[in-house]
């Protein structure tokens, strides 16, 4: 049975909603061909379930090549830190439930 996944996907008028609010917003930058990006997809789940300082999101750079190349998103996965509209942070690659809740309270 696959688990529910609670981490919204974004349109492109979803994401540039989400990134201008005031709080921290964490966006994933993947595809669903690529393995980082599906071994990847658990730890960002259960971090935004703990998380209640921050807003989730994800976008899927075949659907959003537009915003993907915006941000320059060439390595996936990407996660990506905004805050009041902003890039504050980011984390290129695959990262441990550990290292992205180190990096979410680091931007808090």
């Amino acid at each position: 049975m696959i688990a529910k996944e609670s981490v919204p996907e974004l349109s492109a008028a979803e994401f540039s909603e989400l990134i201008n609010q005031k709080e921290l917003n964490v966006i994933k930058f993947y595809a669903e061909w690529c393995m980082p990006c599906v071994m990847m997809g658990p730890i960002f789940e259960a971090v935004a379930e703990k998380q209640s300082k921050a807003k989730f999101g994800k976008v899927n750079i075949d659907e959003s090549e537009k915003l993907a190349k915006e941000y320059d998103v060439e390595t996936i996965p990407c996660t990506i830190f905004f805050k009041k509209g902003k890039e504050i942070d980011r984390i290129t690659g695959s990262c441990s439930e550990d290292e992205l809740q180190d990096k979410i309270k680091r931007n808090i």
